[in-house]
């Protein structure tokens, strides 16, 4: 029979101690190689690398959003000359370059965030680079194409005639645009239409300058050894810049005139929605009264001087309105059944889309030449706005248009921002 050695706590010890020590220093040097890498992953270095992949991509997204709006111009140039429908080369390329671009703003603005890992940002940064370089191949060759099909098929008096058609409709369509200006005027203090203040002069300017265009393009048109197609492409340009300033004109003069329908009944509204808040805070503890009250004074003051300034000032006394309302309601929050959050929805939805509208237009005229965080912000306020008008729950809706309106004024801040440091 075989005698096991006889075994003493002294003994055992000797032996795990040891290995503890072992173990626990290749722990230790595991747990430290751990932190060393996720240092790594998550320091300034490997953040500022992110960031620069991202800078990168942004800027080549502000090329592709501009190339997008330039295939219009070629869309527009050429759609009279193949019986109004634009080349099929030329529509491709658009759906392509409007589908890249609008996934890449909802991509490039979730990669920004805070909390995205620069190892995940870089990965990001690299997928949509490849996508907008894919794209910006398309936009090429379809106009390589299309300028091909022009010297083959089409005479550069042909492209004159199509450039003076659009001129004469462009001029039946503005009217006389110093006269909505002056409306505005008539109806409401500049600082509700600064965004078009100077725009009845840009639609003229532009409009004039395109007409000068079409002579000199004429001219060459009729020079055998001259090319008019860099001047017809100016003029074009000069075409749009003019329809622009008109829309922008129109759009600011329709948003003003339909504010000041509406302020009486965003205001008898938001009335109503105090006396409610008045009739829930009886209900209330007195803690949670008390807070409501002090939220139910500030609305009533903010109501006040929304009625104060309604007059001269209805589209930023609506959009004061719906601010009281976004506050009076997150003072509800806890304190309403769902039914009335839905009759309280349905109540603020009218002044709340109409405040995102009026945020978003002021945002499109500031944004050209903006760069990227201001052109994602309004990409998002345009998502969210359609998603408002179009969602059949009024509490989503109110959401939606209440981040619209939010991104919207991002977005005209940070552009003005980035056109002061130039």
């Amino acid at each position: 029979m075989i005698e096991l050695p006889e075994v003493t706590t002294e003994g055992v010890l000797a032996w795990v101690i040891p290995a503890l020590v072992v173990f626990g220093g290749t722990a230790l040097v595991i747990v430290a190689i751990v932190m060393a890498v996720r240092v790594a992953r998550r320091g300034k270095r490997a953040r500022r690398s992110a960031r620069e992949s991202l800078d990168a991509v942004g800027a080549k997204l502000v090329e592709l959003d501009d190339q997008t709006e330039g295939l219009e111009l070629e869309i527009g140039m050429s759609s009279a000359l193949y019986d109004g429908r634009p080349p099929a080369s030329l529509r491709r390329a658009r759906l392509t370059a409007q589908h890249t671009r609008d996934d890449a703003f909802a991509a490039y603005r979730d990669a920004s965030g805070e909390d995205v890992l620069p190892s995940a940002q870089r990965r990001e940064a690299k997928r949509l680079s490849v996508g907008i370089d894919k794209a910006m191949e398309i936009i090429r060759r379809a106009r390589a194409d299309h300028e091909e099909w022009l010297r083959e098929h089409s005479s550069a008096q042909e492209q004159v005639d199509v450039a003076r058609r659009r001129i004469v409709e462009l001029e039946a369509r503005m009217g006389e645009p110093a006269a909505l200006r002056a409306e505005l005027a008539r109806i409401a203090d500049e600082s509700e239409w600064e965004a078009a203040a100077h725009a009845d002069d840009e639609a003229s300017e532009s409009l004039e300058e395109a007409k000068a265009l079409l002579r000199e393009a004429e001219e060459q048109a009729a020079d055998p050894s001259r090319s008019a197609r860099e001047t017809l492409r100016a003029c074009e340009e000069a075409v749009s810049r003019a329809e622009r300033a008109s829309r922008l004109l129109e759009e600011t003069h329709r948003l003003v005139k339909n504010a000041r329908l509406a302020v009486d009944d965003e205001h008898r509204a938001a009335e109503s929605a105090i006396r409610a808040a008045i009739g829930t805070q009886k209900a209330l503890d007195p803690e949670q009264a008390a807070e409501l009250g002090e939220a139910i004074r500030v609305a009533s003051a903010a109501l006040e001087s929304a009625s104060e300034i309604a007059e001269r000032r209805p589209v930023t006394a609506n959009e004061r309105i719906a601010r009281l309302r976004d506050r009076l309601d997150m003072a509800l929050a806890d304190a309403r059944t769902q039914q009335q959050r839905l009759r309280g929805a349905r109540s603020a939805l009218p002044g709340s889309l109409n405040a995102a509208r009026s945020a978003l237009a002021r945002a499109e005229a500031v944004i050209l030449d903006a760069e990227v965080d201001a052109r994602v912000r309004l990409d998002s306020a345009r998502r969210e706005l359609a998603f408002a008008r179009q969602s059949h729950d009024p509490i989503e809706a109110l959401d939606a248009s209440r981040r619209a309106r939010r991104d919207a004024e991002d977005a005209a801040v940070l552009a003005r921002f980035r056109k002061r440091r130039r």
